[in-house]
């Protein structure tokens, strides 16, 4: 899928901005006065989100995709960085939380601890439209409405409790739940991982008819990258809390640039017995984000790393096929033997720290 250019990479506005967003966890000292320090969740995350689009987000666990959902959501608080929302800072006084979460909702992997056990769902599809001032019939017409439309007869689930549902029926309950506002950017954090694969394809194609029918913008986080294929107009890879690559889906899943992505694709599962590795595309595990390397933060686990990679920190550059990637192997003059030359080649992209 691909979007209009005056909506994804062109002139418009970004309905979400997010620029050089942090948040480090403190760790506790032991009763020696030991341990102390911090968990680098996220370390400096800039991006932008277009209107009518959805934007993936892929990496390993651990790699800061569910912080970086929760900081947008502003469930916990950011130690550094800004969120603008149509061009409003996100907590100020032109855009108090409030009615930022109006327009912005997220619907999580775990569907029943997401629901409270003694409402009945159309209670719970109408509980937010009520906290923020519809009269409670209105409220109430509304949330059947959303079932409907989700794919649950009212006169069958209205009145259930999510006891009573499987898996799948919770989800679309929770995927009404966020439309209930009319919001217009839904954070969607690995919410069909839980479900098995006949009722992932019916929740996904549900998701796809929602956007379509309410206009809406999606970040979709997840770890199949063939699901985050098929939902998403661009992608964004995340390693130990920062971006590493970030372009068009179709673009980076056939010409990725960063080592890390690429070793992502290669784990792809495939039936095709010419295309099966025996060998791991990727060894070792992540780093400590207590601790995390030096420069380039994958550069203890890449195959192409020079002595640059461990001295500086690569940031953001054009790659050959218009994705934006940070590695120094696409920086122009670059000290690494696989960059480009200085002389007519693109310059890296500086992005707010």
């Amino acid at each position: 899928m691909t979007m209009a250019n005056d909506e994804v990479g062109g002139s418009s506005q970004p309905m979400l901005s997010v620029r050089g967003l942090v948040k480090h966890f403190p760790l506790k000292k032991d009763l020696l006065g030991r341990g102390a320090g911090v968990v680098r969740a996220v370390d400096g995350v800039s991006f932008d989100v277009f209107k009518g689009e959805t934007l993936g987000v892929v990496g390993e666990s651990g790699c800061g995709k569910s912080t970086t959902a929760r900081l947008l959501m502003q469930l916990i608080n950011h130690d550094q960085g800004e969120l603008v929302f149509d061009g409003q800072t996100v907590g100020s006084k032109s855009l108090p939380l409030k009615d930022y979460r109006r327009q912005a909702q997220m619907v999580f992997q775990d569907s029943y601890a997401s629901l409270n056990p003694r409402l009945t769902m159309e209670d719970s599809i109408a509980f937010a439209p009520m906290v923020h001032g519809l009269p409670e019939r209105e409220a109430i017409e509304r949330a059947r409405d959303l079932l409907e439309r989700v794919g649950l007869a009212p006169q069958r689930f209205a009145e259930r409790y999510p006891h009573e549902l499987s898996g799948g029926q919770r989800q679309r309950v929770n995927i009404a739940r966020a439309l209930a506002l009319q919001s217009r950017l839904i954070i969607l954090d690995e919410a069909v991982s839980a479900l098995d694969k006949s009722v992932e394809a019916q929740v996904l194609n549900l998701l796809l008819d929602l956007k379509e029918a309410f206009g809406l913008t999606y970040i979709f986080i997840s770890h199949d990258l063939n699901v985050v294929r098929y939902m998403s107009d661009r992608v964004m890879v995340m390693y130990l809390g920062q971006v590493v690559e970030v372009g068009d889906s179709e673009i980076l899943f056939k010409h990725a640039a960063h080592p890390y992505t690429q070793a992502l694709l290669s784990s792809i599962p495939t039936l095709d017995p010419d295309r099966r590795t025996e060998t791991p595309p990727l060894a070792g595990d992540p780093p400590n984000p207590i601790n995390p390397p030096s420069g380039c933060r994958f550069h203890t686990r890449c195959a192409h790393a020079q002595a640059i990679c461990s001295e500086k920190m690569p940031v953001l550059a054009p790659a050959q096929h218009g994705q934006q990637v940070a590695c120094w192997m696409h920086v122009a003059g670059a000290a690494h033997t696989g960059a480009p030359s200085g002389q007519g080649a693109v310059k890296p992209l500086e992005v707010a720290a």
